[in-house]
């Protein structure tokens, strides 16, 4: 899966298709519904998301939904990476754990925005996938594990920000404790009325962090090795 032509185009005709489809889509489905941070409005021109989906999707990539990556799992819509990106803060010095890899993208959008991403997937074919385009793509800032999200990555923590790409039904308390004070959590939860928060922690104990509801969401379900 590389997001090469399907249909006999020359490459930089379609490329430059591409582009255009790109720009339309910060345009139309970022900015005109509120995104503001420049520096992830930048990243979300330059990245080519068409490059992290199946390539039976290909003309689709800029489209304003989310599609299949197999496994179950999906590549979300624009508009719910730049939002959740944006409630990140993310300055360029930070070390951000992500929880679901899936295919990615939101991956090489944390790469572009801060110093250091270690990312977890439980579906080993998204891994391995997602691992391929990214080094093809020369992202050196990445580091990769197999294993369930909702553990965390406690030999790397603290962390400066966590974004977590599926829904659990609580957030995980790991998380919260990988979490450094200060730091930004962004994560749908929920089962069948999911709501996006943001959970900022201001103190060392568990229970110190304050929790903001952003806008109902709905992504799949946060698989996890007991489930």
């Amino acid at each position: 899966m590389n997001g090469s032509p399907t249909n006999g185009q020359a490459p930089e005709d379609f490329e430059t298709r591409m582009a255009l489809l790109r720009e339309e889509m910060v345009q139309r489905q970022l900015i005109d519904r509120g995104i503001r941070d420049e520096r992830v409005l930048a990243v979300m021109r330059k990245i080519p998301r068409h490059r992290f989906v199946p390539p039976e999707y290909v003309y689709a990539a800029y489209d304003d939904g989310p599609l299949p990556i197999g496994a179950g799992q999906t590549i979300s819509q624009p508009y719910i990476v730049a939002l959740m990106t944006e409630l990140l803060h993310l300055q360029g010095p930070e070390r951000v754990l992500e929880v679901g890899t899936g295919s990615g993208y939101q991956t090489a959008i944390l790469a572009e925005l801060a110093r250091e991403v270690y990312t977890i997937e439980l579906e080993v074919e998204l891994l391995e996938r997602a691992q391929q385009v990214l080094t093809s793509m020369g992202y050196t800032n990445v580091y990769f594990r197999h294993g369930d999200g909702s553990e965390g990555w406690p030999e790397a923590a603290p962390f400066d920000a966590i974004i977590v790409t599926a829904a659990p039904p609580e957030v995980p308390p790991a998380l919260v404790e990988q979490l450094r004070v200060g730091g930004r959590l962004v994560i749908p939860v929920g089962t069948w009325d999911q709501d996006l928060q943001l959970i900022v922690k201001y103190g060392p104990a568990p229970t110190d962090y304050t929790a903001q509801s952003i806008t109902p969401v709905r992504f799949v379900p946060l698989r996890t090795r007991r489930h």
